[in-house]
């Protein structure tokens, strides 16, 4: 584990120039971990719409202080059949997730500086998932979010439980799609100067525990370094240990470096994310040498009828090569997004080749609908098959087949209020050789149905 001013050192060599916060002119768009929403802008008169929810976004407590409250009641169904190709506990399985996630975010200005305190429980239950609730079904009764910060000159010192969001979340994300999101205990330096944005974090992730109000964080891993950017350039370093890690090759202690640089953008009816992540350190008695390509573009037809928006996106994850050679190539997505290749996620980015064309459109009325692919290949030949969390899934064996399968998912969406949600997906993953080498190798089938209301 680094000490604090090798830390800061590594966070300087990475820095650069990103947004600087400005206060918008019009309420804030809603977000996931909900502390970046900025309602300061409804104590004039002249910004507010008349919503309902505009007094409990922005209730005036002193001159000097506000408190900003809000709520999500989340409903989503899933229904599988032939879930992980027939090879899972309960391979047909319908469930419904419930959470409720209120939260309150006290601000004072102290004329120079400023004091927040935030604070975000969740109830958070699973009915019908069989053969158990895992930890990402159900938490109960818990503390998802609780923190305290203070910021001076554009710095801010944040300490306590908090979601993280960095960049497109390929390594650091909130788990939002699941039923329980993902939160980390620990420290956060953020620093916005300019163009220049700049997060050190040292932190543990919090795992659920089966009963109320018995979350903690992990004893087995930890995660620490900087993340910074510039308009259109982010550039970072993440430490990470995992006392207990599990790869195809087998367990043991785990020390990784990720380094990573990604640029993004739009251009007109063009747009385009591009990312590159390179790992190094120590697995048990191997050197790890891992890395990791996205790349991302796609054309807006905004003249068009229903705006379509045509996307393809290529993935390309390393591998382990051969387990025998004292160097572990598998990549770790550390604690990324939670579906991460769509509604329907079985396979996670850990030693994958994907391909992904997709369209959506705009219909109007508040509706959105949108459709994709996805092709499966494995890096190594070496190395298995992972679930999104990095959890080993199908083990490589002797197979020498690289196709895992071929993905299709169709979704739709309806804004019905500001504050309701409607949407629906429908997905099929077909088993690819590897898969039909492996074990089971059915077709699986899900459908999902979600109900979201926020404010």
């Amino acid at each position: 584990m680094p000490d604090l001013r090798r830390l800061g050192l590594a966070a300087l060599l990475i820095a650069g120039p990103a947004p600087a916060h400005t206060v918008p002119a019009q309420p804030p768009p809603l977000t996931i971990p909900r502390y970046d929403e900025d309602w300061s802008v409804l104590a004039d008169p002249a910004i507010r719409t008349g919503a309902g929810t505009e007094p409990l976004k922005y209730i005036p407590l002193t001159v000097d202080a506000y408190l900003t409250t809000g709520v999500e009641l989340r409903l989503r169904n899933e229904t599988f059949r032939a879930n992980l190709w027939g090879d899972g506990p309960a391979p047909d399985d319908g469930y419904l997730w419930a959470r409720a996630m209120p939260y309150a975010d006290l601000h004072v200005d102290l004329h120079g500086g400023a004091v927040r305190g935030f604070v975000q429980p969740i109830l958070g239950y699973a009915l019908g998932v069989a053969p158990a609730a895992g930890p990402i079904d159900q938490t109960r009764a818990d503390l998802l979010q609780a923190f305290v910060d203070v910021t001076f000159a554009g710095v801010t010192l944040r300490g306590g439980r908090q979601m993280l969001s960095l960049g497109t979340e390929r390594l650091i994300g909130t788990r939002y799609g699941p039923n329980v999101p993902l939160a980390f205990d620990g420290a956060r330096v953020i620093v916005r100067r300019k163009a220049l944005a700049l997060t050190l974090l040292r932190v543990r992730p919090v795992q659920p525990g089966p009963a109320s109000f018995d979350d903690r964080a992990s004893p087995s891993k930890q995660l620490w370094g900087g993340y910074a950017g510039i308009p259109g350039l982010d550039a970072y370093y993440l430490g990470y240990r995992n006392d207990r890690a599990r790869f195809d090759s087998g367990g043991g202690d785990e020390h990784r470096a990720s380094f990573g640089l990604r640029s993004f953008g739009t251009r007109g009816p063009w747009h385009w994310n591009v990312e590159g992540i390179v790992q190094r350190g120590r697995f048990a008695a191997q050197r790890i040498r891992a890395w990791s390509v996205g790349a991302e573009a796609g054309r807006s037809f905004p003249a068009a009828r229903f705006r379509p928006d045509v996307t393809i996106r290529v993935n390309v994850v390393s591998g382990d090569r051969d387990r025998k050679d004292g160097t572990l190539g598998t990549f770790n997505a550390l604690f990324p997004k939670g579906k991460y290749f769509g509604e329907l996620s079985p396979v996670g980015p850990y030693n994958i080749v994907n391909a992904n064309p997709g369209v959506s459109f705009d219909l109007g009325g508040g509706v959105s609908a949108g459709a994709m692919a996805q092709f499966y290949w494995r890096y190594a030949r070496g190395d298995g098959v992972y679930d999104v969390p990095g959890t080993l899934i199908r083990a490589a064996g002797t197979a020498r087949r690289r196709a895992i399968g071929q993905q299709v998912e169709a979704l739709a969406g309806w804004q019905a209020t500001p504050e309701l949600t409607l949407s629906a997906s429908l997905s099929a993953f077909a088993a690819g050789a590897f898969l039909r080498e492996t074990g089971p190798a059915r077709t699986i089938v899900m459908l999902g149905l979600e109900a979201n209301y926020r404010f």
